[in-house]
């Protein structure tokens, strides 16, 4: 969410910048409408309660000089009920102005590329080559079909389309990448693993801005007003909320695998063919929560950590830095890691890496204190996939496929899978 301050004291930014985001600039005249209208309203409370304070002075000060007093009580019991008119009503335009903050996007950085859609965003940089076969590479559809380690008809068969099922090595392959990514993260990265709740409540996906915008995409449980989450970021994000640190317990680095449920999965076409688009996916995300001055540079560590994964699988790889209008809702600046699949060929996002400064800590009042006794101030979070799957296994599985349909298993993840190729 952001900060009021921003809209009063540099409305003419706000304008030029909520566009560029798919926002409204119509919505800073209504802010500000209702800002004024608020502080209005506060005034009126405060002139209120300091004549009600004057008349509790002055009853005590008539009665011991024996002058009459009824006029004085009967307006401090008007100023009473004037009082609760008042504050009845700046309690409903404070909803409606929270409302309304909560439903704007987060202002990009000065860095961030400016652009309307995917089309303009900038490619910062790639590493490896794209691989080259002598065959026509098959799609991880038809691999993961022949080497019985994918069933899509059964998955759809038990819960519908956008389901799937791994069997065999299939199910190897992915609960090796989770281990190998939680392990690299720990042990060299410097995070610490959490595991956490996979359903959340209404200020959870509040707070990391799910909500109100998105509740359509998720899945909701109705008799508990409960979530399915659609990232870890959500419960990893808000086990600090309300929370405010002291600067030496900063920064927060956690990394933790859960499932992920989303309803929306995507538009029609061929990258919807198999498991690219899929409604539940595991994913081992990375979230940090840092002082506001290393935020930009943590992004760029966060980006690293994910990408040196890349590398060591040996997968061919763009980092793609998001322009204005291609950013989620609550980010500032961002960017996705997307992998060549050759058998669909398309690029994959498996990662997107946002730094949201402040915006989620507004929302979940997470803040520090940078001396002791000073004034809390929020902290800025970031987070980052490390990495999703599956699209990491159809990368792995169209990438190092053979002519006879075998599937080589990367060197760094043979010792947990056990083997060093997939065969039927």
């Amino acid at each position: 969410m952001l900060d009021i301050k921003v809209f009063r004291e540099d409305p003419d930014r706000v304008r030029e910048l909520l566009p560029l985001r798919n926002g409204d600039a119509l919505v800073v005249d209504a802010v500000l409408a209702l800002d004024e209208k608020r502080r209005a309203l506060v005034q009126k409370s405060d002139d209120f309660k300091a004549r009600r304070n004057e008349i509790s002075k002055l009853i005590p000060q008539r009665a011991k000089a024996k002058e009459p007093i009824d006029d004085l009580k009967e307006e401090s019991k008007g100023i009473g009920e004037k009082i609760t008119e008042v504050d009845a009503e700046k309690a409903t335009v404070d909803e409606e102005l929270s409302d309304l903050l909560a439903r704007v996007p987060n202002l990009p950085h000065d860095s961030v590329p400016r652009g309307k859609d995917e089309d303009d965003n900038k490619v910062a940089r790639t590493w490896g080559d794209v691989k080259t076969f002598d065959f026509e590479p098959k799609g991880h559809w038809d691999l993961g079909e022949a080497l019985g380690i994918l069933d899509l008809p059964r998955g759809a068969k038990i819960s519908g389309s956008g389901y799937y099922t791994l069997k065999g090595a299939g199910c190897r392959l992915e609960r090796a990448l989770i281990q190998w990514m939680l392990d690299t993260h720990t042990g060299t990265n410097g995070y610490t693993e959490v595991s956490v709740p996979y359903v959340v409540n209404r200020q959870s996906m509040f707070g990391t801005s799910q909500l109100p915008k998105f509740e359509d995409d998720m899945y909701h449980i109705k008799e508990d007003d409960l979530f399915l989450i659609p990232t870890a970021e959500v419960p990893v994000t808000n086990l600090h909320a309300e929370e405010t640190f002291a600067a030496e317990d900063l920064p927060i680095s956690y990394c933790g695998h859960t499932p992920c449920f989303r309803r929306e999965a995507g538009s029609a076409g061929r990258e919807n063919r198999g498991i690219a688009r899929i409604h539940q996916f595991h994913k081992v995300e990375l979230v940090h929560i840092v002082k506001p001055e290393e935020s930009y540079a943590t992004l760029e560590r966060l980006v690293g950590h994910a990408t040196k994964l890349l590398e060591a699988l040996g997968l061919h790889y763009r980092v793609l830095e998001l322009c204005t209008g291609d950013m989620g809702f609550g980010a500032a600046k961002c960017y996705d890691l997307e992998l060549w699949a050759p058998g669909m060929n398309t690029w994959l996002e498996v990662s997107s890496c946002s730094n949201f400064e402040d915006f989620q800590a507004r929302r979940a009042n997470i803040r520090y204190r940078p001396e002791a006794k000073a004034k809390p101030l929020f902290a800025h979070t970031l987070n980052g996939s490390g990495l999703a799957l599956p699209r990491l296994m159809i990368a792995i599985i169209e990438n190092f496929q053979r002519a006879d349909g075998s599937i080589e298993i990367p060197e760094v993840l043979r010792d947990r899978m056990g083997a060093d190729e997939i065969r039927a």
